[in-house]
């Protein structure tokens, strides 16, 4: 392969990437906790889209609880999130582990 075609190969690269970003910022995925009682939703670049509250999960008396069942939403959310990207990535790099990606 000369030094052309690995700077095509590299172009065509960044923008199958720049593609595979742009796909994650537009797919959302959902983190639950408590049966759907709490709901968090997330695009897969991580920005939080929307947090659903279901009235049984509020409770005046308990802001602990529902502090908790925040931060398994937003956990599972994140999960699912990163999951998606390694998924989308992988198929962009070929499965190479690229720093920051």
């Amino acid at each position: 392969m000369n030094q052309a075609q690995l700077m095509q190969q590299m172009r065509n690269m960044q923008a199958q990437m720049a593609k595979a970003q742009e796909e994650l910022a537009n797919t959302v995925v959902t983190g639950v906790a408590a049966n759907g009682a709490v709901q968090i939703e997330m695009t897969a670049d991580h920005r939080v889209k929307s947090v659903k509250l279901a009235k049984e999960a509020v409770d005046t008396e308990d802001i602990e609880t529902l502090e908790d069942l925040l931060v398994v939403a937003v956990n599972d959310a994140v999960q699912k999130a990163q999951a998606e990207s390694e998924k989308r990535m992988s198929a962009v790099t070929g499965g190479l582990r690229i720093p920051g990606m």
